[in-house]
Order: structure tokens, then sequence, then C-alpha cells
């Protein structure tokens, strides 16, 4: 497996990216993610690829001073990720998680902490977030879509 920045040579697997209309609900397709790196420098796509072929997504939003989870201006947001359908259930989310931290401290050596925001109801990526080592502490963000649980893991 291998999880790198998204480069222009991914456009065409990013725009072949499957995902369920119940699993879409909670995270931003890859289409959706590359518009929004095109007007913000501070979200930065990856991939994750696995003999040759993209099985998953996710970015990372580097600014501190735009998470709204955290005073903690060391802290990296990680947003939107997500396995291709056609590759769930194959481990591809707990491996490519339990990388992320070394990813981190390879491209943002300034980072100390990781938070992530899961939507409470999507019970399968919180049973995934902490397999993966992330901890809830009792931390939420009520938004107009719900109450989202923050996570964190430190680096």
């Amino acid at each position: 497996m291998i999880v790198r920045k998204y480069e222009s040579k991914d456009l065409q697997a990013a725009l072949e990216y499957s995902l369920p209309a119940e699993q879409a609900i909670f995270t931003s397709i890859p289409s959706e993610v590359l518009e929004t790196f095109q007007s913000d420098i501070f979200n930065q796509p990856f991939v994750i690829y696995c003999d040759q072929q993209l099985v998953g997504w996710f970015a990372l939003y580097t600014d501190g001073m735009g998470n709204i989870y955290t005073n903690n201006k060391q802290a990296i947001l990680l947003k939107s990720f997500s396995i291709d359908a056609r590759f769930q259930k194959r481990g591809f989310g707990l491996d490519s998680l339990k990388l992320l931290p070394n990813i981190v401290k390879q491209h943002y050596k300034d980072k100390n902490e990781i938070i992530l925001t899961v939507h409470e109801t999507n019970y399968a990526a919180i049973s995934l977030y902490k397999k993966a080592g992330f901890i809830h502490e009792d931390e939420n963000y009520d938004w107009e879509y719900g109450i989202e649980r923050i996570f964190r893991m430190g680096l």
C-alpha cells in the first residue's frame, strides 16, 4: 500500500471513485475535495493506492487558524477519509490510518496532534477510528447536520 499526496495523474482514478449514498452523506468524494483544494492551499488531498489502484482518499487541513475543533495551532485536521466501495472490507482503512502518524510527521514536522470529526451515527467509522488509536474524550461539535464527535491522536 502506498499513501502519498495527490498528483494530477490521479485525476481520472479520482473521478471514477465510488461510494454508496449511505456513506457519501458522511464525507466528501474526491471530486469535491479537489474542488476545495483548488481554492484552499491548506487543504491537501492524499491518495491511497494498492496494486496501482486508487483504493482510498483523504485530505489533511493544515491551517491551525482555520481548525474550529481545537485551539492547538500544531494540530492537523483529517478530513474526507474514505475507502472506495469496491475495495472496502479488505483492511485498507485501518492500515492507512495506522500509517497516518508517520505521514503527518514526514510532511508536517510542526504538527503534534491529528484531529478528526465523525457524525455520531456513523458507527462503522467510529469503530474504525478507535481501532486505529484515535480517542474521543466526550468532545463534540454541534452543527447543522447533527452532532460530530471529535477524535484526537497525539503524535
